[in-house]
């Protein structure tokens, strides 16, 4: 059977998988993620979740096709609420809002465990989302920027750490504050773009803009303001 092609963003979130793990797919749509790891030999099996019959019907075609019955286990249900603790190593949630994420993880209290990478791909306010992690004693370990069709997307990985320091640099920028590469600048830069457009918005509604300008001044230069004072 000819091996399954993902995109960037899927592939991304593939490099964060370990070898050999239980994966759990949370929101797994077409499992065209499932498929590539247990074809690539990464994972030895995933679990993977939808909470909508079309997307797992489609799921459950994908599989039939690629003859991976024996790797991957279909599942309907709510985010977590489906995956028993210890059933999974690895948990991948990628391609929803980062609220969303958020509630997922926090709905599996279980999940509060340092045996457990939670992988994740927030599609929107992911600055919400790793604000929650590390309020909630997640560490975001490894970050990554991908371009995608033109789009920025970012996949992060967490483990629970108990209690992390951080500051509002990290929850903006994650672990891609010192990264390098230039998907990792594009990203920072999309950021202060978004936060420059809601002070216009701020600016014109005649509202103190004083503490978003203090933000913005800290996130353009990486935290380094603070660091020299």
């Amino acid at each position: 059977m000819r091996p399954i092609q993902l995109d960037a963003r899927l592939g991304a979130v593939a490099n964060f998988v370990r070898k050999d793990s239980v994966v759990a797919d949370i929101g797994t749509d077409h499992a065209y993620l499932p498929v590539f790891l247990v074809q690539q030999n990464i994972a030895k099996k995933v679990i993977a979740c939808d909470c909508n019959a079309g997307p797992l019907s489609r799921a459950a075609e994908t599989v039939k096709a690629y003859r991976m019955e024996n790797g991957i286990v279909l599942r309907l249900g709510d985010g977590l609420k489906v995956i028993s603790p210890g059933e999974c190593d690895d948990v991948i949630i990628a391609g929803m809002g980062g609220e969303l994420i958020a509630d997922i993880i926090k709905a599996a209290p279980w999940v509060k465990d340092p045996r457990y990478r939670l992988i994740l791909q927030p599609m929107t306010k992911a600055e919400r989302l790793r604000k929650f992690l590390l309020e909630s004693g997640f560490a975001v370990e490894r970050e990554t920027a991908v371009v995608d069709s033109d789009k920025i997307y970012n996949v992060l990985c967490s483990a629970y750490r108990g209690q992390v320091t951080f500051d509002e640099t990290d929850i903006f920028f994650g672990g891609l504050r010192s990264d390098q590469s230039a998907a990792a600048a594009a990203y920072r830069q999309k950021v202060i773009d978004r936060l420059q457009k809601r002070m216009a918005g701020l600016q014109k509604a005649g509202k103190n803009t004083a503490a978003l300008l203090a933000l913005m001044r800290k996130l353009q230069t990486n935290g380094k303001e603070d660091a020299a004072k």
